[in-house]
């Protein structure tokens, strides 16, 4: 029996994706290549892998045991692959890579903690942003990645992505509001509120509109601000209701507001974007050959 690493790759994805469609995006292929692999793998080990049906793909018992062994035999591969290119080159010079509010809620920090006792002669330059315009940076190659919220429509074309990070909006509202205690808020119920939310210049926006547009109701922000803090201090003050990001460090412990999940489920992606189209430079090459999942 041989396992490929290509095959093991496209596993992970899948299972990490729960969506074929996703994984193709993410691994830079069309859904059926994904398709055929996974159906070779499962023939090879002779279970399923993956239960389907028209909304999702989960993890079989098969699966869920080969999951954690295939993500240690990639980890492994990588290391040989990351140690050997510092062996033959000595890696420095700058590492562009813009950031979107909030990632320190993702695995980045971890992830730059091992790449800079791996290649300490690299300097990182983080370069601050909204989306939008980091997506932009990274396309005609003045970044060369970013950390950025997934837009609602596809990344540009030859655009390659991981997620670090899986967030939702919340309603936040007073703890005396009447919505305190619900498990969720129907999208229905903020219809008339004085909403508190982010600017046209987030990659949120579109994001959120799509969402109140699907369900019927306006979406017009009486304040509008990219600042998750000031969106909080605006509930505090009694000006209305804000949806804003579930991690957002001042909505932890804050004894004066809570953040209620709306239903449906208002949920979004932050990710590593890079461009796949192009050569990458030695640093992008060091970063996505030393953290599993990233190459």
């Amino acid at each position: 029996m041989i396992v490929e690493l290509r095959t093991l790759r496209f596993f992970v994805a899948v299972a990490e994706e729960q969506s074929f469609t996703r994984a193709a995006e993410r691994l830079l292929v069309a859904q059926p290549a994904v398709s055929h692999q996974i159906r070779s793998l499962e023939k090879e080990l002779g279970e399923a892998l993956f239960e389907r049906n028209a909304r999702s793909v989960r993890l079989t018992e098969a699966g869920r045991v080969l999951l954690p062994m295939a993500a240690q035999t990639l980890a492994d591969a990588d290391r040989v692959i990351a140690e050997f290119a510092s062996r033959a080159a000595l890696v420095t010079g700058t590492l562009l890579l813009g950031a979107v509010d909030g990632v320190d809620h993702t695995r980045l920090p971890e992830i730059l903690g091992a790449f800079h006792r791996q290649y300490p002669g690299v300097a990182v330059q983080l370069v601050e942003g909204r989306s939008a315009e980091l997506i932009s940076r990274v396309e005609n190659g003045e970044l060369d990645a970013a950390v950025v919220a997934l837009p609602e429509h596809s990344l540009p074309q030859g655009m390659r992505s991981v997620v670090m990070l899986e967030d939702e909006i919340v309603a936040v509202v007073p703890v005396d509001s009447p919505l305190v205690g619900r498990k969720t808020i129907p999208i229905e119920l903020l219809s008339g509120k004085t909403l508190i939310s982010y600017g046209q210049n987030s990659g949120l926006r579109a994001w959120l509109q799509s969402a109140f547009d699907a369900a019927g109701i306006d979406f017009s922000t009486r304040y509008a601000t990219n600042d998750g803090a000031l969106h909080v201090a605006l509930v505090e003050a009694g000006v209305g209701v804000a949806l804003t990001v579930g991690t957002d460090r001042t909505l932890a412990g804050n004894p004066r507001v809570s953040g209620v999940p709306i239903s449906p489920s208002l949920t979004y992606r932050k990710a590593l974007i890079w461009r796949g189209t192009q050569q990458a430079t030695r640093p992008l090459r060091a970063l996505l050959a030393l953290n599993p999942g990233l190459a």
